[in-house]
């Protein structure tokens, strides 16, 4: 989950960036190194050792379905 919030934080930040009066080729650079950091985002997520014992059939935790 860290990394999902550092990684949405520099985004942002090289958003911000690249509206200010900054050197293209340092904001092409962090570009890069942002998509580089979302493919490690997605790879971290998604071998994440994440267990639960819910299914489809629970629904949302939000908004549960009674079961008959």
């Amino acid at each position: 989950m860290v990394m999902v919030i550092l990684v949405t934080l520099f985004l942002v930040l090289l958003t911000a960036f690249s509206q200010m009066d900054i050197r293209p080729d340092i904001i092409f650079f962090l570009m890069m190194l942002g998509q580089l950091l979302v493919i490690f985002m997605v790879y971290m997520v998604l071998t994440d050792n994440y267990t639960t014992t819910k299914t489809f059939e629970d629904w949302y935790e939000d908004h549960p379905i009674d079961k008959e």
